[in-house]
Protein backbone atom coordinates (compact mmCIF):
# COMPACT_ATOMS: atom_id res chain seq x y z
CA UNK A 1 0.00 0.00 0.00
CA UNK A 2 1.26 3.36 -1.12
CA UNK A 3 2.73 5.99 1.57
CA UNK A 4 -0.19 8.57 0.97
CA UNK A 5 -2.88 5.98 1.61
CA UNK A 6 -1.14 4.92 4.76
CA UNK A 7 -1.02 8.96 5.69
CA UNK A 8 -4.82 9.15 5.18
CA UNK A 9 -6.00 6.52 7.01
CA UNK A 10 -3.78 7.80 10.17
CA UNK A 11 -5.50 11.37 9.45
CA UNK A 12 -9.06 9.95 9.27
CA UNK A 13 -8.15 8.10 12.41
CA UNK A 14 -6.20 10.98 14.49
CA UNK A 15 -9.13 13.15 12.91
CA UNK A 16 -12.23 10.67 14.01
CA UNK A 17 -10.88 10.94 17.74
CA UNK A 18 -10.40 14.63 17.84
CA UNK A 19 -14.16 14.79 16.67
CA UNK A 20 -15.28 12.65 19.35
CA UNK A 21 -13.89 14.62 22.80
CA UNK A 22 -16.18 16.91 24.29
CA UNK A 23 -15.50 20.26 25.24
CA UNK A 24 -16.43 19.31 29.27
CA UNK A 25 -12.65 19.05 30.18
CA UNK A 26 -12.05 22.36 28.96
CA UNK A 27 -14.49 24.19 30.60
CA UNK A 28 -13.91 22.74 34.34
CA UNK A 29 -10.29 23.63 34.32
CA UNK A 30 -10.28 26.85 32.51
CA UNK A 31 -10.42 28.98 35.54
CA UNK A 32 -7.28 27.49 36.99
CA UNK A 33 -5.12 28.12 34.59
CA UNK A 34 -1.68 29.25 36.11
CA UNK A 35 -0.53 32.90 35.79
CA UNK A 36 2.86 34.08 35.60
CA UNK A 37 2.36 37.83 36.66
CA UNK A 38 3.42 37.67 40.39
CA UNK A 39 6.09 36.21 42.10
CA UNK A 40 3.87 33.52 42.92
CA UNK A 41 3.60 31.72 40.20
CA UNK A 42 1.95 28.71 39.23
CA UNK A 43 1.99 26.86 36.68
CA UNK A 44 -0.83 24.33 35.13
CA UNK A 45 0.60 21.59 33.52
CA UNK A 46 -1.61 18.32 31.55
CA UNK A 47 -0.59 14.98 32.45
CA UNK A 48 -1.78 11.92 29.93
CA UNK A 49 -2.34 9.20 32.30
CA UNK A 50 -3.04 8.75 36.16
CA UNK A 51 -0.57 8.41 39.09
CA UNK A 52 0.49 5.43 40.46
CA UNK A 53 -2.05 3.95 42.92
CA UNK A 54 1.61 4.05 45.59
CA UNK A 55 3.53 6.93 45.22
CA UNK A 56 5.86 5.33 47.48
CA UNK A 57 9.28 5.74 45.53
CA UNK A 58 10.50 2.46 45.39
CA UNK A 59 6.83 0.98 44.43
CA UNK A 60 6.51 3.19 41.53
CA UNK A 61 5.74 1.13 38.30
CA UNK A 62 4.22 4.03 35.57
CA UNK A 63 6.97 6.53 33.92
CA UNK A 64 4.47 8.95 34.18
CA UNK A 65 4.55 9.22 38.22
CA UNK A 66 8.17 9.08 37.70
CA UNK A 67 8.43 12.20 35.56
CA UNK A 68 6.61 13.90 38.03
CA UNK A 69 7.82 12.96 41.58
CA UNK A 70 11.28 13.63 39.47
CA UNK A 71 10.70 17.16 41.28
CA UNK A 72 9.92 15.79 45.00
CA UNK A 73 12.16 12.95 45.66
CA UNK A 74 16.32 12.96 45.43
CA UNK A 75 19.28 10.65 46.02
CA UNK A 76 22.63 11.33 47.14
CA UNK A 77 23.52 12.58 43.83
CA UNK A 78 20.93 13.22 40.67
CA UNK A 79 21.57 14.00 37.08
CA UNK A 80 22.03 16.95 35.02
CA UNK A 81 20.43 18.01 31.91
CA UNK A 82 24.25 16.65 30.30
CA UNK A 83 23.63 12.82 31.69
CA UNK A 84 26.15 13.76 34.47
CA UNK A 85 25.23 12.98 38.13
CA UNK A 86 25.72 15.74 40.37
CA UNK A 87 25.96 15.32 44.53
CA UNK A 88 22.06 16.15 46.12
CA UNK A 89 21.40 14.71 49.37
CA UNK A 90 25.27 14.08 49.21
CA UNK A 91 27.55 16.92 49.32
CA UNK A 92 30.63 15.30 47.81
CA UNK A 93 31.11 12.01 46.38
CA UNK A 94 34.64 9.49 45.81
CA UNK A 95 35.15 6.43 44.12
CA UNK A 96 38.35 4.41 44.81
CA UNK A 97 40.62 3.65 42.13
CA UNK A 98 39.49 -0.31 42.52
CA UNK A 99 36.02 0.94 41.32
CA UNK A 100 34.52 -1.25 44.59
CA UNK A 101 34.29 1.74 47.25
CA UNK A 102 31.94 5.00 47.20
CA UNK A 103 32.21 7.54 49.76
CA UNK A 104 29.39 10.07 50.01
CA UNK A 105 29.80 12.75 52.51
CA UNK A 106 26.49 13.88 53.79
CA UNK A 107 24.72 17.30 53.10
CA UNK A 108 24.91 19.79 55.95
CA UNK A 109 20.82 21.27 56.82
CA UNK A 110 18.87 19.12 54.01
CA UNK A 111 15.55 19.17 55.32
CA UNK A 112 12.85 16.52 54.81
CA UNK A 113 9.61 18.03 53.51
CA UNK A 114 7.86 17.26 56.79
CA UNK A 115 10.89 19.47 58.53
CA UNK A 116 13.27 16.42 59.58
CA UNK A 117 16.34 16.58 58.96
CA UNK A 118 18.09 14.13 56.43
CA UNK A 119 20.52 11.73 58.95
CA UNK A 120 22.83 9.20 58.01
CA UNK A 121 20.40 6.66 59.35
CA UNK A 122 17.97 7.84 56.72
CA UNK A 123 20.68 7.53 54.03
CA UNK A 124 21.24 3.56 55.75
CA UNK A 125 17.52 2.93 55.99
CA UNK A 126 16.81 4.14 52.05
CA UNK A 127 19.30 1.92 51.09
CA UNK A 128 17.93 -0.87 52.76
CA UNK A 129 14.45 0.02 51.81
CA UNK A 130 14.86 -0.03 48.01
CA UNK A 131 17.37 -3.38 48.25
CA UNK A 132 14.16 -5.01 49.81
CA UNK A 133 10.98 -3.92 48.41
CA UNK A 134 11.52 -1.91 44.86
CA UNK A 135 9.52 -3.26 42.40
CA UNK A 136 12.80 -2.01 39.68
CA UNK A 137 14.69 -5.68 39.18
CA UNK A 138 17.56 -3.15 37.60
CA UNK A 139 18.05 -1.71 40.73
CA UNK A 140 17.45 -4.44 42.60
CA UNK A 141 20.04 -6.33 41.11
CA UNK A 142 22.70 -3.40 41.04
CA UNK A 143 22.01 -3.01 45.15
CA UNK A 144 22.54 -7.27 45.42
CA UNK A 145 25.94 -6.60 44.80
CA UNK A 146 26.63 -4.01 48.16
CA UNK A 147 28.75 -5.65 49.85
CA UNK A 148 28.60 -3.51 52.76
CA UNK A 149 27.13 0.03 53.77
CA UNK A 150 28.36 1.85 57.10
CA UNK A 151 28.51 5.00 58.46
CA UNK A 152 31.46 6.68 58.99
CA UNK A 153 31.17 9.89 60.57
CA UNK A 154 29.82 12.34 58.26
CA UNK A 155 30.22 9.89 55.62
CA UNK A 156 28.57 6.60 54.01
CA UNK A 157 30.71 4.34 52.83
CA UNK A 158 29.33 1.68 50.15
CA UNK A 159 31.55 -1.29 49.68
CA UNK A 160 30.35 -3.41 46.14
CA UNK A 161 31.35 -7.27 45.95
CA UNK A 162 32.89 -5.92 42.23
CA UNK A 163 33.47 -2.82 40.02
CA UNK A 164 30.36 -1.59 38.45
CA UNK A 165 31.00 1.51 36.34
CA UNK A 166 27.22 2.38 36.34
CA UNK A 167 27.27 2.10 40.01
CA UNK A 168 26.79 5.90 40.84
CA UNK A 169 23.83 5.76 38.39
CA UNK A 170 21.61 3.30 40.79
CA UNK A 171 22.54 5.68 43.66
CA UNK A 172 21.18 8.11 41.90
CA UNK A 173 17.60 6.16 41.78
CA UNK A 174 17.90 5.21 45.27
CA UNK A 175 15.31 8.11 46.72
CA UNK A 176 16.31 9.21 50.53
CA UNK A 177 13.51 8.96 52.46
CA UNK A 178 12.66 9.74 56.46
CA UNK A 179 12.98 6.11 58.33
CA UNK A 180 10.41 6.87 60.37
CA UNK A 181 7.47 8.48 58.23
CA UNK A 182 5.51 5.90 56.92
CA UNK A 183 2.89 6.98 54.72
CA UNK A 184 4.89 7.49 51.42
CA UNK A 185 2.47 6.11 49.50
CA UNK A 186 -0.27 8.63 49.80
CA UNK A 187 1.29 11.56 51.13
CA UNK A 188 5.32 11.48 49.71
CA UNK A 189 8.10 13.03 51.53
CA UNK A 190 11.03 14.12 50.26
CA UNK A 191 13.81 16.21 50.10
CA UNK A 192 13.43 18.01 46.44
CA UNK A 193 12.69 21.58 45.23
CA UNK A 194 9.32 20.83 45.44
CA UNK A 195 6.93 19.35 48.01
CA UNK A 196 3.86 16.89 47.24
CA UNK A 197 0.41 19.01 47.98
CA UNK A 198 -2.51 17.15 47.48
CA UNK A 199 -3.60 14.07 44.86
CA UNK A 200 -7.19 13.41 43.51
CA UNK A 201 -7.13 10.60 41.55
CA UNK A 202 -7.97 11.02 38.04
CA UNK A 203 -8.04 14.91 38.42
CA UNK A 204 -4.68 16.25 39.40
CA UNK A 205 -1.87 16.67 41.64
CA UNK A 206 -0.54 19.61 43.49
CA UNK A 207 3.31 20.16 44.23
CA UNK A 208 4.42 23.45 46.34
CA UNK A 209 7.32 25.16 46.19
CA UNK A 210 9.99 23.64 48.88
CA UNK A 211 11.43 27.06 50.57
CA UNK A 212 13.62 25.25 52.38
CA UNK A 213 15.34 23.91 49.83
CA UNK A 214 19.09 23.20 50.38
CA UNK A 215 19.79 24.73 46.57
CA UNK A 216 18.45 27.38 44.24
CA UNK A 217 14.76 27.73 44.90
CA UNK A 218 12.16 27.18 41.85
CA UNK A 219 10.59 30.92 40.79
CA UNK A 220 7.29 28.55 40.94
CA UNK A 221 5.22 28.99 44.21
CA UNK A 222 2.75 25.75 42.81
CA UNK A 223 2.53 23.52 39.89
CA UNK A 224 -0.73 21.94 39.56
CA UNK A 225 -1.07 18.63 37.13
CA UNK A 226 -3.88 18.01 35.96
CA UNK A 227 -4.97 14.89 34.96
CA UNK A 228 -6.68 13.46 31.72
CA UNK A 229 -7.55 10.38 30.32
CA UNK A 230 -8.23 11.14 27.06
CA UNK A 231 -5.10 12.79 24.92
CA UNK A 232 -7.80 14.53 22.54
CA UNK A 233 -9.49 16.71 25.67
CA UNK A 234 -5.47 17.33 27.23
CA UNK A 235 -5.09 18.65 23.66
CA UNK A 236 -8.08 20.70 23.65
CA UNK A 237 -7.45 22.12 26.74
CA UNK A 238 -4.10 23.40 26.15
CA UNK A 239 -4.96 24.62 23.10
CA UNK A 240 -7.65 26.53 24.55
CA UNK A 241 -5.23 28.24 27.09
CA UNK A 242 -6.60 26.61 30.08
CA UNK A 243 -3.34 25.05 30.71
CA UNK A 244 0.37 26.16 30.53
CA UNK A 245 2.21 23.64 29.32
CA UNK A 246 1.70 20.06 28.12
CA UNK A 247 4.38 17.66 27.20
CA UNK A 248 4.78 14.43 24.82
CA UNK A 249 3.07 15.56 22.38
CA UNK A 250 2.67 14.42 18.52
CA UNK A 251 3.83 16.27 15.86
CA UNK A 252 0.51 16.65 14.55
CA UNK A 253 -0.47 18.22 17.99
CA UNK A 254 2.50 20.48 18.32
CA UNK A 255 2.13 22.11 14.72
CA UNK A 256 -1.41 22.63 14.90
CA UNK A 257 -1.41 24.33 17.93
CA UNK A 258 -3.30 27.75 17.54
CA UNK A 259 -2.58 29.91 20.55
CA UNK A 260 1.07 30.89 20.25
CA UNK A 261 2.86 28.56 23.08
CA UNK A 262 6.50 27.75 22.49
CA UNK A 263 7.12 24.71 21.38
CA UNK A 264 9.80 22.75 21.83
CA UNK A 265 11.54 19.13 20.64
CA UNK A 266 13.68 16.85 21.92
CA UNK A 267 13.97 13.41 22.55
CA UNK A 268 11.17 11.07 24.52
CA UNK A 269 14.05 9.01 26.15
CA UNK A 270 12.28 5.38 25.59
CA UNK A 271 11.92 2.26 24.10
CA UNK A 272 8.73 2.10 21.58
CA UNK A 273 8.35 -1.26 20.52
CA UNK A 274 5.80 -3.84 19.70
CA UNK A 275 6.42 -6.03 22.82
CA UNK A 276 5.25 -9.90 21.81
CA UNK A 277 4.36 -12.48 24.80
CA UNK A 278 6.94 -14.87 23.73
CA UNK A 279 5.42 -17.36 26.21
CA UNK A 280 2.23 -18.08 24.39
CA UNK A 281 1.47 -19.31 20.83
CA UNK A 282 2.70 -17.97 17.96
CA UNK A 283 5.18 -15.80 19.26
CA UNK A 284 7.44 -18.58 21.40
CA UNK A 285 8.12 -19.39 17.79
CA UNK A 286 11.16 -17.08 17.50
CA UNK A 287 10.44 -17.05 13.18
CA UNK A 288 6.80 -15.28 13.80
CA UNK A 289 8.43 -12.95 15.72
CA UNK A 290 11.18 -12.05 12.97
CA UNK A 291 8.44 -12.08 10.00
CA UNK A 292 6.57 -9.29 11.68
CA UNK A 293 10.32 -7.27 12.08
CA UNK A 294 10.56 -7.63 8.52
CA UNK A 295 6.92 -6.86 7.84
CA UNK A 296 7.64 -3.31 9.20
CA UNK A 297 9.19 -0.20 7.11
CA UNK A 298 10.52 1.84 10.18
CA UNK A 299 11.26 4.60 8.09
CA UNK A 300 7.66 5.11 6.58
CA UNK A 301 6.49 4.60 10.36
CA UNK A 302 8.69 7.29 11.58
CA UNK A 303 7.31 9.70 8.58
CA UNK A 304 3.51 9.04 9.16
CA UNK A 305 3.87 8.76 12.70
CA UNK A 306 6.41 11.76 14.15
CA UNK A 307 6.83 13.67 10.50
CA UNK A 308 10.41 12.13 10.08
CA UNK A 309 11.19 13.02 13.81
CA UNK A 310 12.46 10.33 16.67
CA UNK A 311 14.81 7.93 16.01
CA UNK A 312 14.84 4.37 14.80
CA UNK A 313 15.56 1.58 17.25
CA UNK A 314 16.71 -1.88 16.79
CA UNK A 315 17.19 -2.95 20.68
CA UNK A 316 16.35 -2.12 24.03
CA UNK A 317 19.07 1.36 24.08
CA UNK A 318 18.06 4.83 22.69
CA UNK A 319 20.43 7.19 21.49
CA UNK A 320 21.01 9.24 24.41
CA UNK A 321 22.93 6.40 25.95
CA UNK A 322 25.66 6.73 23.40
CA UNK A 323 28.30 5.05 24.01
CA UNK A 324 26.03 1.93 24.91
CA UNK A 325 23.55 2.32 21.88
CA UNK A 326 24.07 -0.26 19.09
CA UNK A 327 23.46 1.86 16.13
CA UNK A 328 24.16 -1.15 13.75
CA UNK A 329 20.98 -2.78 14.68
CA UNK A 330 18.44 -0.15 13.57
CA UNK A 331 18.13 -1.77 10.41
CA UNK A 332 19.22 -5.46 11.20
CA UNK A 333 15.60 -6.66 9.69
CA UNK A 334 14.85 -4.32 6.42
CA UNK A 335 11.73 -3.99 5.04
CA UNK A 336 11.20 -6.97 3.33
CA UNK A 337 7.45 -8.65 3.31
CA UNK A 338 7.89 -11.38 0.91
CA UNK A 339 10.45 -12.66 3.51
CA UNK A 340 7.81 -11.91 6.12
CA UNK A 341 5.83 -14.24 4.43
CA UNK A 342 8.30 -17.39 3.73
CA UNK A 343 9.25 -16.95 7.47
CA UNK A 344 5.29 -17.51 8.56
CA UNK A 345 5.01 -19.76 5.88
CA UNK A 346 7.65 -21.88 7.66
CA UNK A 347 6.73 -21.32 11.34
CA UNK A 348 2.94 -22.63 9.70
CA UNK A 349 1.14 -19.59 10.66
CA UNK A 350 0.16 -18.69 7.54
CA UNK A 351 -3.29 -16.00 7.73
CA UNK A 352 -1.85 -14.80 11.26
CA UNK A 353 -3.96 -13.15 13.11
CA UNK A 354 -3.37 -11.24 16.45
CA UNK A 355 -4.98 -8.74 18.63
CA UNK A 356 -2.77 -5.29 20.02
CA UNK A 357 -3.87 -3.98 23.15
CA UNK A 358 -2.91 -0.18 23.12
CA UNK A 359 -3.47 2.36 25.97
CA UNK A 360 -5.93 4.42 24.82
CA UNK A 361 -4.67 7.53 26.25
CA UNK A 362 -1.08 7.73 24.41
CA UNK A 363 -2.02 9.15 21.25
CA UNK A 364 1.65 8.36 19.80
CA UNK A 365 1.08 4.53 20.71
CA UNK A 366 -2.15 4.52 18.95
CA UNK A 367 -1.07 6.20 15.83
CA UNK A 368 1.78 3.63 15.48
CA UNK A 369 -0.60 0.18 16.22
CA UNK A 370 -2.76 2.11 13.13
CA UNK A 371 -0.02 1.98 10.65
CA UNK A 372 1.49 -1.10 12.15
CA UNK A 373 -1.87 -3.24 11.58
CA UNK A 374 -2.08 -1.79 7.76
CA UNK A 375 1.74 -2.22 7.10
CA UNK A 376 1.27 -5.99 8.30
CA UNK A 377 -1.43 -6.50 6.75
CA UNK A 378 0.92 -5.70 3.19
CA UNK A 379 2.25 -9.44 4.77
CA UNK A 380 -0.63 -11.14 5.04
CA UNK A 381 -0.99 -10.63 8.70
CA UNK A 382 -4.29 -9.40 10.27
CA UNK A 383 -3.70 -7.48 13.45
CA UNK A 384 -6.49 -6.22 15.23
CA UNK A 385 -6.37 -3.27 17.65
CA UNK A 386 -7.93 -3.22 21.15
CA UNK A 387 -7.75 0.31 23.30
CA UNK A 388 -7.77 -0.14 26.48
CA UNK A 389 -7.57 2.34 29.57
CA UNK A 390 -4.34 2.87 30.97
CA UNK A 391 -5.27 1.36 34.60
CA UNK A 392 -6.20 -1.82 32.94
CA UNK A 393 -3.22 -2.25 31.00
CA UNK A 394 -1.06 -1.81 33.83
CA UNK A 395 -3.25 -4.55 35.28
CA UNK A 396 -3.72 -6.84 32.84
CA UNK A 397 -1.65 -6.21 30.42
CA UNK A 398 1.77 -5.88 32.25
CA UNK A 399 1.13 -7.28 35.62
CA UNK A 400 -1.24 -10.36 34.52
CA UNK A 401 0.44 -10.57 31.28
CA UNK A 402 -2.85 -11.09 29.54
CA UNK A 403 -1.93 -10.33 25.76
CA UNK A 404 -0.41 -11.27 22.40
CA UNK A 405 0.58 -8.00 21.35
CA UNK A 406 1.18 -4.60 22.42
CA UNK A 407 2.36 -1.13 22.10
CA UNK A 408 4.28 1.08 24.16
CA UNK A 409 7.51 2.93 25.13
CA UNK A 410 9.89 1.73 27.64
CA UNK A 411 11.85 4.43 29.86
CA UNK A 412 15.05 4.23 31.88
CA UNK A 413 14.31 4.59 35.37
CA UNK A 414 18.36 5.56 36.07
CA UNK A 415 20.52 6.68 33.66
CA UNK A 416 22.27 2.82 33.49
CA UNK A 417 21.63 0.31 30.46
CA UNK A 418 20.14 -1.77 32.94
CA UNK A 419 17.69 0.10 33.13
CA UNK A 420 16.51 -1.04 30.19
CA UNK A 421 18.22 -4.43 29.82
CA UNK A 422 17.26 -6.10 32.87
CA UNK A 423 14.19 -6.88 32.37
CA UNK A 424 14.55 -9.03 29.74
CA UNK A 425 16.71 -11.61 31.89
CA UNK A 426 14.93 -14.58 32.20
CA UNK A 427 13.77 -14.76 35.76
CA UNK A 428 13.68 -11.31 36.44
CA UNK A 429 9.90 -10.02 37.82
CA UNK A 430 9.27 -7.47 34.76
CA UNK A 431 10.00 -9.48 31.96
CA UNK A 432 6.23 -9.47 31.64
CA UNK A 433 6.66 -10.58 27.25
CA UNK A 434 8.15 -14.22 29.03
CA UNK A 435 11.12 -13.65 27.14
CA UNK A 436 13.94 -16.22 27.89
CA UNK A 437 17.36 -16.79 26.77
CA UNK A 438 20.46 -18.20 28.41
CA UNK A 439 23.06 -16.35 25.78
CA UNK A 440 21.10 -13.49 27.05
CA UNK A 441 21.32 -14.09 30.68
CA UNK A 442 25.19 -14.56 29.69
CA UNK A 443 25.91 -11.46 28.55
CA UNK A 444 24.00 -9.62 31.06
CA UNK A 445 25.93 -11.19 33.92
CA UNK A 446 29.31 -10.75 31.50
CA UNK A 447 28.21 -6.76 31.77
CA UNK A 448 27.25 -7.23 35.61
CA UNK A 449 31.31 -8.66 36.12
CA UNK A 450 33.32 -6.94 33.76
CA UNK A 451 35.93 -5.00 35.36
CA UNK A 452 36.74 -2.47 32.77
CA UNK A 453 34.65 -0.33 31.11
CA UNK A 454 35.44 -0.98 27.68
CA UNK A 455 34.31 -4.85 27.90
CA UNK A 456 31.35 -3.85 29.55
CA UNK A 457 30.17 -1.70 26.84
CA UNK A 458 30.97 -4.57 24.87
CA UNK A 459 29.24 -7.11 26.79
CA UNK A 460 25.63 -4.93 26.72
CA UNK A 461 26.00 -4.59 22.74
CA UNK A 462 26.13 -8.40 22.80
CA UNK A 463 23.17 -8.37 24.51
CA UNK A 464 21.16 -5.99 22.24
CA UNK A 465 22.19 -7.94 19.66
CA UNK A 466 20.85 -10.63 20.79
CA UNK A 467 17.63 -9.24 21.79
CA UNK A 468 17.64 -8.49 17.98
CA UNK A 469 18.58 -11.65 16.56
CA UNK A 470 15.95 -13.86 18.23
CA UNK A 471 13.53 -10.75 17.55
CA UNK A 472 12.45 -10.56 21.03
CA UNK A 473 10.13 -7.96 20.13
CA UNK A 474 9.68 -5.68 17.08
CA UNK A 475 11.61 -2.09 18.05
CA UNK A 476 10.31 0.82 16.68
CA UNK A 477 11.44 4.14 17.71
CA UNK A 478 12.64 6.74 20.52
CA UNK A 479 9.80 9.00 19.70
CA UNK A 480 10.43 12.95 19.31
CA UNK A 481 9.20 14.69 22.32
CA UNK A 482 7.16 17.53 22.38
CA UNK A 483 6.74 20.14 24.51
CA UNK A 484 4.38 23.17 24.76
CA UNK A 485 4.72 26.11 27.07
CA UNK A 486 2.42 29.14 27.67
CA UNK A 487 5.36 32.06 26.62
CA UNK A 488 4.23 33.57 30.01
CA UNK A 489 7.13 30.75 31.41
CA UNK A 490 10.92 29.42 30.40
CA UNK A 491 13.28 27.95 31.06
CA UNK A 492 12.46 24.14 30.35
CA UNK A 493 15.23 21.61 29.78
CA UNK A 494 15.22 18.01 28.49
CA UNK A 495 16.64 15.66 30.42
CA UNK A 496 18.04 12.09 28.76
CA UNK A 497 15.88 9.91 30.91
CA UNK A 498 12.33 10.57 31.42
CA UNK A 499 11.84 13.49 33.73
CA UNK A 500 10.44 17.17 34.07
CA UNK A 501 12.13 19.38 36.02
CA UNK A 502 10.14 22.36 37.50
CA UNK A 503 12.52 24.05 39.11
CA UNK A 504 14.21 24.99 36.06
CA UNK A 505 10.78 26.71 35.01
CA UNK A 506 10.00 30.71 35.67
CA UNK A 507 8.02 33.29 34.67
CA UNK A 508 9.28 35.31 31.36
CA UNK A 509 9.76 38.65 33.13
Amino acid sequence: MSRRIYALLLSSAILSCALGAGPGATMTIADEAGSASSGDAELVVGLPQDLDNSLDPYQITAAGTREVLFNVYEGLVKPDTDGNFVDAVASAHEISEDGLTYTFTLRKGVLFHNGDEVTIDDVLYSFDTCAATTTNSAVEAALSDIQDITADGEDVVITLASANSSFLSTVSSVTIVPASYKDQATAPVGTGPFKFDSYSPQDKAVLVRNDDYYGDKPALAKVTCRIFDDANALYTALDSGALDMAFHLTVDQAGSLSNGYEVSEGEMNLVQALYLNNANPPFNDERVRQALCYAVDKDMLLDLTEDGHGAKLGSSVYPSFRKYFAEDLVDAYPYDPAKAAELLQEAGAEGLTFTIKVPSNYTQHVDTANVLVEMFAAAGINAVIEKVEWNSWLENVYKGRDFEATVIGFDAAYLSPDALLQRWVSDNGSNFIGYSSPEYDAAMENAHTSAKDEEQVEAYKEAQKILSDTAANVYLQDLADFVALNPEFTGYEFYPLYAVDFSRIHPAS
